[in-house]
């Protein structure tokens, strides 16, 4: 009779163990996948060759598509005071039967900024490291490399969500119209 009730707790106690490691695992892979799918739908700290698949991915799924920001949720989400630059993607398709060369051209497009984030436009403006080209010229029916527009947000900045509007020119006129961003600032 002993020797049943020993089996009996030692299974328990191996049945425990296991459940216990089981729920680790479990834990650690969904905090994992969080962490993976989170990165890729908020904000981009690179272009790499992943982004320019989902930029490309993004213009075949629309043929009339002139302008793409990725993550296409156009939504970014940066911690104040955060030391790695991180923003999004921009790509400009050139849906002409000649080449143009464009121009874009990102900056607040909030204007209740004042009164719900307590900052001047001029102040944000300045957290915009737009990318290395702000001029370019495409040939007809391809599209330009994807840029990375970072924002560098200082530490006294409000947390606040900030509309960003982005206007691209070709060849002086208005390329389509004005595509918006929206820039979530947390707290750290």
């Amino acid at each position: 009779m002993i020797s049943s009730k020993k089996a009996q707790i030692s299974m328990s106690v191996g049945t425990i163990v296991t459940i216990v490691l089981l729920m680790t695992t479990l834990i650690l892979g969904l905090v994992l996948v969080r962490t993976i799918f989170k990165g890729s739908t908020e904000n981009i700290n690179s272009i790499d060759q992943a982004v320019k698949n989902e930029v490309n991915k993004l213009f075949a799924e629309d043929n009339a598509r002139k302008i793409v920001i990725y993550p296409p949720t156009k939504l970014v989400v940066i911690q104040k005071g955060n030391a790695d630059p991180l923003g999004f993607a921009l790509s400009i398709r050139n849906l002409d039967i000649s080449a143009g060369v464009f121009t874009y051209t990102v900056s607040v497009n909030d204007p209740q900024l004042r009164t719900k984030c307590n900052i001047d436009e001029a102040d944000v403006n300045k957290w915009i490291q737009a990318g290395s080209l702000t001029t370019v010229t495409i040939p007809p029916g391809d599209s330009m490399e994807p840029e990375f527009i970072r924002f560098i947000i200082p530490q006294n900045a409000p947390p606040c969500l900030i509309r960003f509007g982005i206007d691209v020119k070709r060849d002086g006129a208005q390329y389509g119209t004005t595509v918006n961003v929206d820039l979530q600032i947390k707290s750290a």
